[in-house]
């Protein structure tokens, strides 16, 4: 699997774009309601995730200012997970299997290796001027 190490760099930016574009459509379901119902009320928690989402995962899918948008993504998904699905009951809930919240822990994770690393190959933070 070795011949594999030479695209490590490709497939990291199609991790990060294809994370970027998923955060977004999560922004654009909340925001714009897109394959939503419902909108939250501006000003709102849900409504400032929402903007998160939408700014941050377009920032993070073009890779412009990839490691604050992925910083706060990845802190906005945290918050998520604490508040959200094991909403700090101190038993069997904190488990993500449990409470559903493992899209929010591995998301988090994600957009924390991204903050890490950068934007990459085929990003605006990439292109030298």
């Amino acid at each position: 699997m070795k011949f594999l190490a030479k695209y490590s760099e490709e497939a990291y930016s199609l991790l990060r774009i294809m994370a970027g574009f998923m955060l977004t459509m999560h922004g654009m379901q909340k925001l714009l309601g897109v394959f939503a119902d419902k909108q939250p009320t501006v000003g709102s928690q849900s409504w400032f995730g929402g903007m998160i989402e939408l700014i941050g995962g377009l920032f993070i899918l073009f890779g412009f200012q990839t490691r604050w948008a992925a910083f706060i993504a990845s802190g906005m998904l945290a918050d998520a997970y604490f508040q959200f699905h094991w909403k700090f009951q101190f038993d069997s809930n904190f488990f993500p299997l449990v409470n559903h919240g493992e899209l929010a822990v591995l998301y988090c994770l994600v957009f924390l290796f991204i903050a890490t690393k950068g934007g990459g190959k085929w990003s605006a933070d990439g292109v030298k001027g």
